[in-house]
């Protein structure tokens, strides 16, 4: 019956997707699964063969497109969806046990009691602390249908053992994770990709700022790798005023497509700076380069990653998908962004050979030829095409604090773990000393004793750590910061995180100068 199916689809697509030319090449593909079928010695896993062939023949095409197999859909598309169905907490595992980090705020976990710093022993029963946990298994267990139920029992500190049944149900996945103001009249935004939701997060985020006074927005778009081409446009639609065009797309069977501005954004007066990295891509991409073209805003960082390429999902027929590029994107001013991909591997390696050529330090190390040179659609300045987005200020990779010790403290992970069991273990006495995230950041000092504590832990958590005090002395005020960081986004949220860490970030840091000490002003971008 398979040879049959096999062959039935070998004539099906021979004489009606393909043409003539084409006749020959499909055939043989076939072919080889058909003799494959009949003749092999063992018993053929066509179902590891037929995903071998598919991804093969997507890696001749180019480096993001890409197929997903059907036990790995959901997953893959939380961030675009926006959210996902299940118990609706952040958890990490430590030291083998299931460990709540945080209910999320409106989640069926919340709801029913979970707390933050509660340990999940059991799941329908079944014991899961010190059986060698790992993330994959906790989604499994946790996540399901919409309305399924499932038990857990909780051990919170003395307690006596919990049960809870909990109902699953559908669980935002947060695009913008902080929005703070920096001051008086600055207010700040980071975005971490772009989904179904963004464009209402974005919107609540803007008025809750303009509410507290911003007058200027840094939106940080660092690290953000992009998502929906449609979440970009909505978001510059925020910055820019009506009928202006933000990107454009077309493909060898797709017809040219335009995206215009075409509402009433709620920022398209005051000064905007936008972040952006080696890792900011895609749509990141489209937006920072709308912005640059019609010269609203001040692109601050160094150049993003480059991907100007746009994919469509394909849901093929066992649940898998494919994610197809079928079109090139263009910014306003007419820009490819798309680095070059003939080599794969040296696509892959691109950051690696930007650091080694020493563009992360230097802006002078970027070369690019005078025909990618394109125009300001306002100002007229000059901006690059043919491999991501140049910034208008360019910020060098700061490593002066990332002494030999702090980078052997990062990669052993236990600047995360020892923050973890800090802040589950002190809990109470900071939610009750500091009752807000400001009073935290103004008032909770890393001193001497947490200090000690942390390297005691540390040393007896990975023997090969050694304390260096000359190290220390070079990397003792980023390693205070990082530490403190990671405390209060363990009892608050990355909100918290990233109004202390930031000081640190030298791309945030120029962003925020360029609004105080005139380099904005000078570029005359206020929109007129």
């Amino acid at each position: 019956m398979n040879r049959i199916i096999i062959a039935l689809t070998t004539l099906l697509f021979s004489s009606t997707l393909f043409s003539q030319e084409d006749d020959a090449n499909m055939l043989r593909l076939y072919e080889v699964y058909t003799y494959i079928d009949r003749m092999y010695v063992d018993d053929v896993p066509n179902k590891d063969i037929s995903e071998a062939a598919v991804i093969a023949m997507l890696e001749k095409l180019d480096p993001h497109s890409t197929y997903i197999p059907a036990d790995e859909v959901e997953e893959a598309n939380e961030r675009i969806n926006g959210s996902f169905v299940g118990v609706g907490i952040r958890f990490n595992i430590l030291k083998d046990t299931l460990l709540v980090v945080n209910p999320i705020p409106g989640g069926p976990s919340e709801k029913l009691g979970v707390r933050a710093g509660d340990q999940i022993i059991k799941v329908d029963g079944a014991l899961i602390a010190g059986t060698g946990l790992k993330n994959a298994q906790v989604r499994e267990l946790l996540l399901g249908e919409k309305g399924s139920k499932v038990i857990i029992t909780i051990k919170r500190g003395q307690e006596e053992l919990k049960v809870y049944t909990i109902t699953r149900d559908k669980i935002p996945v947060n695009s913008v994770v902080s929005a703070y103001m920096v001051d008086e009249e600055v207010g700040y935004i980071k975005l971490t990709n772009f989904s179904r939701t963004t464009e209402d997060e974005v919107d609540a985020a803007i008025k809750k700022l303009k509410k507290s006074g911003m007058k200027d927005l840094i939106f940080d778009l660092q690290g953000n790798g992009g998502g929906l081409l449609y979440a970009a446009k909505y978001v510059a639609d925020e910055f820019l005023s009506e009928d202006k065009l933000i990107v454009y797309s077309e493909g060898r069977r797709q017809p040219r497509s335009v995206l215009k501005a075409d509402k009433k954004g709620d920022f398209e007066k005051g000064r905007l700076v936008v972040l952006i990295d080696e890792s900011s891509a895609s749509a990141s991409e489209i937006l920072s380069g709308a912005v640059q073209d019609w010269d609203r805003g001040l692109i601050v960082g160094r150049r993003s990653f480059g991907k100007g390429l746009v994919q469509r999902p394909v849901e093929l027929s066992d649940g898998g998908q494919l994610r197809l590029t079928i079109a090139r994107y263009y910014t306003p001013s007419g820009r490819f962004i798309q680095k070059p991909y003939e080599d794969i591997s040296a696509y892959r390696n691109d950051y690696m050979e930007r650091y080694l050529h020493g563009e992360m330090m230097h802006r002078d190390s970027i070369n690019l030829p005078d025909s990618l040179i394109h125009k300001t659609l306002v100002k007229e300045r000059n901006v690059y095409g043919g491999g991501g987005i140049m910034p208008d200020v360019f910020v060098p990779l700061d490593t002066l604090e990332y002494s030999d010790f702090y980078k052997k403290l990062s990669r052993s992970g236990v600047i995360n773990t020892f923050s973890l069991e800090y802040s589950n273990d002190h809990r109470k006495e900071i939610k009750s000393k500091y009752k807000t995230i400001e009073k935290f950041k103004d008032e909770f000092e890393i001193d001497q004793v947490f200090l000690d504590e942390f390297f005691d832990y540390s040393i007896k958590e990975d023997t090969n750590l050694v304390y260096v005090e000359e190290d220390f002395k070079v990397s003792g005020d980023l390693l205070k910061i990082r530490l403190k960081s990671m405390v209060a986004q363990n009892i608050w949220d990355f909100e918290a995180f990233y109004q202390i860490f930031n000081v640190k970030n030298e791309i945030f840091m120029e962003g925020y100068k360029t609004l105080k000490n005139g380099t904005y002003d000078k570029m005359n971008l206020n929109e007129k």
